[in-house]
């Protein structure tokens, strides 16, 4: 009895074929009936991607210049809460490296799981998974970014300007546009004694950049609120605040 042989798979160009032909037949299975389906070139004219109200005086012009690539320091929140508006907007993104990412807390985020591709471990192709994806998506998410070469971020952020493509790295990124980090956050619900129920987490943000993204700007935002999403942060002391400290929970 011989053992069974696998198909033979073609070569990664082939592969990458058959992805985005699948990529394309899943938009049209999404797309609501009576609208209009989207076309990547005339989406990509428009240069940036929309980003939530609260995040959105951290950039310049209050959006995601496509092209660009932000550097997102220790907060998975904040990165779902970066791409959310768009992905809920219709636009595709992907998440490369991160295998213990929530599909739960993605969602309550607000990213739509029909348009978003998950990539949880590439192995040694980190660089050409994404580099693939950045030929066909429209906001790519890449985790362990400390693997990568010099060389190799360059040729990705310069891919991502090429394609008009958002690059958002979870963690450092030299040379990055902007540079997100959390610096401070609060736990929302508790009372003095410590007693009651955590219902949001509220959390000062810092960006900075090069360009037109040198001036530092902050922001103060519920990260996530008690729905999920990003909200704006409250200014009502009776709720019961702890004090400013870092949170792993808050900002992980």
């Amino acid at each position: 009895m011989t053992a069974p042989t696998l198909p033979d798979v073609g070569s990664r160009a082939e592969r990458l074929a058959r992805a985005r032909s699948a990529l394309t037949k899943a938009a049209a299975r999404v797309q609501p009936r009576g609208e209009p389906a989207r076309h990547t070139s005339a989406v990509r004219d428009a240069g940036t991607l929309p980003v939530a109200d609260e995040l959105a005086g951290l950039f310049p012009g209050a959006a995601l210049r496509r092209g660009s690539t932000v550097a997102v320091h220790s907060s998975r929140s904040l990165l779902l809460a970066l791409m959310a508006e768009a992905s809920a907007g219709g636009h595709w993104s992907a998440v490369v490296g991160l295998p213990d990412l929530g599909m739960v807390a993605a969602a309550e985020a607000g990213l739509d799981l029909a348009r978003t591709a998950v990539i949880g471990d590439p192995g040694d192709q980190l660089v050409g998974v994404v580099a693939a994806l950045l030929d066909g998506v429209e906001m790519v998410a890449v985790a362990g970014t400390q693997r990568l070469r010099a060389g190799d971020r360059q040729r990705l952020a310069a891919r991502s300007r090429e394609r008009g493509a958002m690059l958002l790295a979870c963690g450092g990124w030299p040379g990055a546009d902007v540079e997100l980090r959390v610096t401070e956050v609060r736990w929302i619900g508790a009372a003095a004694d410590g007693q009651g129920r955590l219902r949001a987490c509220e959390a000062r943000v810092q960006a900075s950049g090069r360009g037109s993204s040198q001036r530092r700007r902050s922001a103060r935002v519920q990260l996530p609120g008690p729905d999920g999403r990003i909200a704006p942060a409250t200014r009502q002391a009776e709720l019961g605040i702890t004090a400013w400290t870092p949170d792993a929970r808050c900002t992980g």
